[in-house]
């Protein structure tokens, strides 16, 4: 963009509401990378933004808005560090930041968000705190967004995030690329956290503000861009990519959620779904199986035709246990082993996993559909009860309603 005369200020917020939008996890995350304060970062580069308003307003917009913004964030965080309490850290920072001012103004700006993601999403963060923070940080969402998104109040969602930054200030976590040793374990924390990013808004109601399910697969596009060729990567990509592609059909027209032997086919994303299988491919072909290839391949294998490969699904997730042997993997292991015909064996698992799971609502649900297929209708209806009573969604609650009104219905 070429540098103009004056500028009205219409013209200036909404090229200004413009970069920000689509630069800013850049630009954050290269103020971090050389500040190693999250929190000084952000109120530099805002402190910049509000000195676009008034500078490109009288003297035109710069031929390269985001160079400009990347300067004069150094510029305040230097006034800021100088004013600051002096120790050996800060007059390193500072010696560093003032060499990158000098510099001329970069035309194009580097891409350290991967730096900015694996500290966002480093394992010394509770897990709430880490989706939080990736979701202001890198997807550049309000605190309040991120706030109605977990149903919290947006003051305690402020201080969440201000307690995570701080955390990171002060236990000296790196804005890094972890070293090789390191990588398949802290990339497992980053795509969990994109994960539960994406699945918070496959869940959500089509009225969110934000769509979370597309912020998380914009996040894990991202990483596959900024670390192309990774297998775990691309099968995070191709899960999250098959999952949404039956995103409008999960709902059916009365307002009850179906599962997808139950949907209509016709509104699938059949671009989505092909994309997704090319992905998960290629991922396979690399030969370095991982859990999110796996949990792909699951969701691949729940779209087959013309119904559900259940035998399949179980095998897989029998496979997934060996990478994650939990509870939750370990019921979905015995539903899909019920489905594939091993309703007995199924039933046994799930009330084996009673005393770990009795506080998670798809046990309950879990456990009622089992009873049933095994015969005991009132067991059954009984297990709906408890899970009604704990559905998340309304949805979710009209589904299982029904499942326990058949099962009730008398015969004819």
């Amino acid at each position: 963009m070429k540098a103009t005369g004056p500028a009205t200020a219409i013209a200036v917020a909404g090229e200004l509401d413009r970069v920000m939008r689509s630069d800013r996890g850049r630009l954050l995350a290269v103020l971090a990378s050389s500040l190693r304060d999250l929190s000084l970062a952000e109120e530099a580069l805002q402190e910049a933004a509000v000195s676009a308003l008034t500078h490109w307003g009288r003297s035109g917009l710069p031929k390269s808005p985001q160079g400009w913004l990347l300067q004069v964030a150094r510029r305040k965080a230097i006034d800021r560090l100088r004013k600051a309490s002096r120790d050996n850290r800060k007059a390193e920072t500072l010696a560093l930041l003032a060499a990158e001012e000098a510099a001329p103004e970069p035309d194009a700006i580097p891409d350290e968000r991967l730096r900015l993601i694996f500290a966002c999403c480093h394992p010394a963060l509770d897990m709430k705190s880490r989706v939080a923070l990736t979701l202001r940080s890198v997807c550049g969402l309000t605190t309040r967004e991120i706030a109605g998104a977990f149903l919290d109040a947006e003051p305690t969602m402020g201080q969440r995030l201000s307690r995570a930054k701080a955390k990171i200030a002060a236990a000296g976590i790196p804005f890094a690329v972890p070293d090789a040793e390191l990588w398949p374990a802290r990339l497992d924390a980053v795509l969990t956290t994109a994960y539960l990013i994406f699945t918070t808004g496959y869940v959500a109601g089509p009225d969110e503000p934000r769509d979370l399910c597309l912020e998380g697969e914009f996040l894990v596009r991202l990483i596959d861009r900024l670390r192309p060729e990774d297998a775990e990567i691309e099968g995070a990509l191709a899960m999250m990519l098959l999952t949404a592609a039956r995103r409008a059909a999960r709902i059916g027209a009365d307002g009850a959620s179906l599962p997808p032997a139950e949907q209509d086919r016709s509104l699938w994303d059949s671009e989505r779904i092909e994309e997704g299988r090319a992905i998960l491919a290629r991922a396979v072909a690399k030969r370095q199986p991982g859990p999110f290839q796996i949990k792909a391949a699951i969701a691949d294998c729940q779209m087959a035709e013309p119904a559900p490969d259940w035998p399949q699904i179980a095998a897989l997730y029998g496979a997934l246990l060996r990478h994650e042997p939990t509870p939750v993997v370990r019921l979905n292991w015995a539903v899909a082993l019920a489905e594939a015909g091993e309703a007995t064996r199924g039933l046994e698992i799930v009330e084996e996993l009673g005393d770990a799971l009795s506080g998670y609502q798809p046990w309950h649900a879990a456990r009622a559909a089992l009873l049933a297929m095994n015969g005991d209708a009132t067991g059954a209806a009984s297990a709906y009860d408890e899970a009604i009573e704990a559905a998340a969604t309304p949805a979710e609650e009209l589904f299982l309603r029904r499942r326990r009104d058949a099962l009730l219905r008398p015969a004819g």
